[in-house]
């Protein structure tokens, strides 16, 4: 085992936050983003910090990179408090702004950069972003003039000449380094705003604060700095930007980052680069040993495969087990506004506890709660509501939504769950998705897991289907592998029997979409089922 999977937990103390909030804190900490950046780059100065496409920076290179970048957003007028959007991708330009943006005490606000121009306008008008940095190769997609608000000035990051930034009048910035330049800030100002899905409506952008950041980054899976981890899932999401950059960044590894996954490309990718550690969605591990050539990439360094978003599937679980004995999967369980983890599953407890997102991380106090505000007993289903300091102040000035999803310093997450006696939280559905069929509430999780661990399955969604008599009825939409995309009838009747042989009759899905294209995702990577559910 490691030094951090040995060592005791850090102190903890309970302190007030957010003017009415009392929570468990780890009593040593940095007081921003930026001081553990420094921290970091001091302790592993000429250490591997991040790789790309055969390019790799030390921690102390990167401290030189991020310190010109801020003095030239210093020097456009970049201050405490002013936001800056960055639609940038899955590559090293993205960490650069982003902690050049800490060191002036800014606000970044990553753009999936899979949003299209409406999306970018809202985002950036709805947080006054005074400055947007956006990939070259992506100004067609940036809004129209009169989309935008007039204080927004656009500059391109171009790859191929990352040490000079220009804006639309050619002119350059972070050529050179001030040490002078940089902010004081409290610790729970906020540090980044990221945009939630927006499922149900236009999103909410949640403050995420240098408070909540550090924290989480605590949270982090018993890394070290000898670990190497592989961020293939978006830098502009809360998993890639706390759970992998700012968990790199506390621990002082090595970051290499994939601009965009495939499956065989990604295995060369970790043998090479000795990969250690890993988040990815379930069907990602899927693709991967749907390789026909999995077995012949060096995978020995691998030894933490953690994921979320989705269950695993059994099959998935038992084939990687087989074939990468020294992989410990971990699954976890968090939100934006729990600034990514809330849940992680202890080292090799996973096998014992497929149905479980793991137990609480250590600051975090999740209650399961009935629909009067009452506590439930242990086992017993209600909402998750989520406390502890990794959980956001609210969102960006919209104070209705704030008082609609935060009480008393607890997050409402409207998914429907469980706690066992001995700490094992479980998460059964969202609660407004649930399907109730004539009386009988169905959690589409279970029917999914189901599928999912049928041979074939990349993934499922399972959503109720109106219907006149019942209420609802059960449908499934099931992307499967190209070699079992055939006949269509009989792929369904497979699956049919498959869930019959395993669920409640009523359970199994009573209609199907059965297809070779991936589930429809939004921006944030985030499965829409409000797009599958027939009319």
């Amino acid at each position: 085992m490691s030094e951090r999977e040995t060592r005791p937990l850090p102190a903890m103390r309970h302190e007030a936050h957010f003017g009415d909030r009392v929570v468990r804190c780890f009593a040593a900490r940095p007081a921003s983003i930026d001081q553990m950046f420094r921290e970091t780059v001091e302790r592993n100065g000429p250490r591997d910090a991040l790789v790309f496409e055969g390019d790799c920076w030390s921690w102390r290179e990167l401290a030189d990179v991020v310190g010109r970048i801020a003095a030239g957003l210093h020097a456009y007028g970049i201050d405490r408090g002013d936001r800056v959007g960055l639609l940038i991708g899955n590559r090293p330009e993205f960490v650069f702004a982003l902690m050049a943006i800490q060191r002036l005490g800014a606000i970044a606000v990553p753009v999936s950069i899979r949003e299209q121009a409406p999306g970018i306008a809202y985002v950036i008008g709805q947080c006054g972003a005074r400055l947007l940095l956006y990939q070259d190769d992506l100004v067609d997609r940036l809004p129209a003039a009169d989309a935008m608000p007039a204080a927004v000035r656009c500059v391109s990051v171009d790859g191929s000449a990352w040490r000079r930034w220009r804006d639309s009048t050619g002119e350059a910035i972070g050529t050179a380094a001030d040490a002078a330049v940089g902010a004081a800030m409290d610790e729970e100002d906020t540090a980044v705003i990221l945009y939630t899905s927006g499922t149900t409506g236009r999103p909410k952008g949640a403050m995420l604060s240098h408070f909540n950041i550090v924290h989480s980054a605590e949270h982090c899976m018993a890394l070290t700095c000898s670990d190497r981890s592989v961020m293939a899932v978006p830098a502009s999401h809360v998993t890639g930007l706390v759970a992998m950059i700012m968990a790199m960044l506390r621990v002082g590894g090595a970051l290499v980052i994939v601009g965009s996954f495939k499956a065989r490309e990604f295995l060369k990718l970790a043998a090479e680069q000795r990969i250690t550690h890993t988040i990815l969605v379930p069907a990602m591990y899927q693709l991967c040993l749907l390789q026909p050539d999995f077995d012949a990439f060096d995978l020995d360094a691998w030894r933490i495969g953690a994921y979320g978003g989705a269950p695993m599937p059994r099959a998935t679980i038992e084939a990687l087990a087989q074939r990468l004995p020294r992989l410990t999967l971990m699954n976890a369980y968090g939100a934006t506004e729990t600034t990514s983890p809330a849940t992680i599953m202890p080292p090799g407890l996973q096998a014992g506890h497929l149905a479980s997102v793991g137990r609480p991380v250590p600051a975090a106090d999740i209650r399961v709660m009935d629909d009067a505000g009452r506590e439930a007993a242990a086992d017993s289903s209600g909402e998750l509501w989520i406390g502890g300091p990794m959980v956001v102040r609210g969102y960006w000035e919209d104070p209705q939504a704030t008082t609609a999803s935060f009480i008393g310093g607890y997050w409402r997450s409207g998914d429907i769950g469980a706690i066992d006696a001995d700490g094992f939280v479980q998460v059964f559905d969202r609660k407004k998705d649930m399907i109730n069929r004539g009386g009988y509430k169905i959690y589409s999780v279970e029917v999914e897991n189901v599928l999912a661990g049928c041979d074939g399955v990349l993934e499922a969604a399972v959503v109720g289907r109106p219907c006149p008599v019942l209420g609802e009825r059960v449908h499934a939409v099931v992307a499967v592998s190209p070699e079992s995309a055939g006949d269509p009838l009989a792929c369904e009747a497979r699956l049919r029997a498959w869930c019959a042989a395993r669920l409640a009759d009523y359970k199994v899905p009573e209609s199907w979409v059965i297809q070779s294209e991936p589930l429809p995702r939004n921006a944030n990577g985030k499965l829409m089922k409000r797009s599958l559910r027939p009319g």
